[in-house]
């Protein structure tokens, strides 16, 4: 039998192969423990004619939990700058949390938030806290304490 994120998981993919929105596309899902989209904003905005790599890993929790998603950030890859990610790909997101995160949000669903966080960014910016952050990070955006994502305003 199936586990549930499996059986999700090939719902999901099935739908994506069927077609996703404009500047959405998969790159790669040849296993359900990681797959890659791209990521263009469309129109006018700070991100217009970018591109950029967006990677989903799953746990056989999902999706009573969020996959862990971020940027791709390697020799040919750059994470957006953008108040709400981090140099090394990380999001700060609310629907990636485990207070925002609902079994029903599908990664089409997440790459659409992610698509429109970036549409709607009025100044390219890194967080506050970039430079802080980043060195003590994890390498999966899930495993990041609490006491890491403390403002620099409130330690």
């Amino acid at each position: 039998m199936a586990l549930a994120h499996t059986r999700r998981l090939n719902k999901e993919l099935a739908e994506i192969h069927a077609g996703t929105p404009v500047g959405i596309n998969l790159v790669n899902a040849d296993t359900f423990e990681k797959w890659l989209f791209t990521i263009e904003v469309m129109g006018t905005s700070e991100y217009e004619a970018k591109k950029f790599l967006l990677m989903f890993r799953f746990d056989n929790t999902y999706p009573i939990s969020a996959p862990a998603v971020q940027f791709v950030v390697d020799d040919t890859h750059k994470a957006p700058v953008h108040p709400h990610v981090y140099s090394n790909g990380h999001i700060c997101a609310s629907i990636l949390g485990r207070e925002g995160w609902s079994p029903v949000l599908t990664v089409i669903a997440v790459c659409i938030t992610i698509q429109s966080m970036l549409a709607s960014c009025k100044k390219k910016e890194p967080p506050l806290d970039n430079d802080r952050y980043v060195p003590r990070a994890p390498e999966n955006p899930k495993k990041v304490s609490i006491s890491l994502m403390v403002s620099p305003l409130l330690a």
